[in-house]
């Protein structure tokens, strides 16, 4: 009965809007720049995607780590494992995530061709400690996708008066072994832990003036927490974009298009500009009002005090 109700609901929650007609973003540049261990933020179309855009208050609804061709992967048993769980050509570029419905699996990135993504680079992570992360990632393949976790944390960032955070949360049990369900950005977040990457890290101060950094709970983890890290670098090529030796002026403002109702509630028309000459008399005003009236702790500049020059005086008579 609880599967009779599951599928249809998933399904529900699975819906997706209609893509942008150009989107926000250049696929084929970003697709060239990646490298294996990038983390991807997308930015979402599906009811479940609002859900999580609500709770995070944030565009970025969903995270994938990027793996590479299935060529790139040197360990063989990685390899196996991943050409397992994907079916398509070996020069595919690859991602792993986790998604509603569907768990924890291998995904051709191209399925992202529509979509605003950006790239989030761990800035200076070693080869390494990359293909050890990786690693990590392709050991979760398979597992379920925990919507429990969604709401937990809902609950945690939105607390209710009536259920406390901690009570009967799954955000904050700590079990010995692995778990075997998990979502997108706690997939990502426990493979950089895995080599103790950090990614919004706790920064105290021991007895002896040092300091010390303590992981963030990664089912508290965020895809807009990528996107926030210090130690991502962050990665974006528009699909309208123009060269460092261009003007941004140059960019194609003018022409035939016309907006719709709809979109002239969050766009303006590129022939309402702002006039100079309103620009020039607000600054004219400031500055008066600035001088009558300066704010609290202000000096106005003291006018110099002109010397009043000597009235002539009549000639003293010098006579004998």
């Amino acid at each position: 009965m609880l599967e009779f109700i599951k599928r249809p609901l998933i399904a529900w929650l699975n819906k997706e809007q209609k893509p942008r007609k150009y989107p926000l973003s250049d696929y084929e540049r970003i697709s060239y720049e990646l490298k294996p261990c990038d983390v991807i933020l997308i930015e979402g179309r599906s009811r479940v995607a609002n859900v999580i855009r609500w709770i995070t208050q944030s565009p970025w609804t969903h995270a994938a780590l990027y793996i590479g061709r299935l060529h790139d992967i040197e360990d063989p048993e990685l390899s196996e494992i991943v050409s397992n769980h994907y079916e398509g050509d070996a020069a595919d570029r690859l991602v792993i995530e986790s998604l509603l419905g569907r768990g924890t699996l291998v995904s051709n990135l191209k399925v992202y061709k529509r979509e605003h993504i950006r790239i989030c680079r761990p800035s200076r992570l070693s080869l390494r400690d990359s293909k050890q992360a990786l690693r990590y990632a392709i050991s979760r393949l398979g597992l379920d996708y925990d919507v429990r976790q969604i709401f937990d944390l809902a609950r945690f960032l939105f607390p209710w008066f009536i259920l406390p955070r901690r009570w009967r949360s799954t955000l904050f049990e700590s079990n010995p072994g692995a778990s075997t369900r998990t979502v997108c950005s706690t997939m990502i977040a426990e493979s950089f832990a895995f080599v103790q990457f950090p990614i919004l890290p706790l920064v105290k101060e021991s007895e002896n003036d040092n300091l010390q950094l303590f992981r963030r709970n990664p089912k508290l983890c965020t895809p807009s927490d990528f996107d926030y890290s210090p130690y991502f670098e962050i990665i974006k090529y528009p699909f309208v974009d123009f060269r460092h030796d261009q003007d941004y002026h140059l960019l194609p403002w003018e022409g035939s298009s016309e907006l719709s109702d709809e979109e002239t509630k969050l766009y303006i028309d590129p022939d309402s500009k702002l006039d100079p000459e309103v620009v020039d008399q607000s600054i004219l005003e400031a500055v008066e009002k600035s001088r009558a009236a300066p704010i609290e702790g202000e000096l106005l500049p003291v006018d110099p005090i002109e010397e009043e020059e000597p009235e002539d005086e009549p000639p003293k008579d010098v006579t004998p």
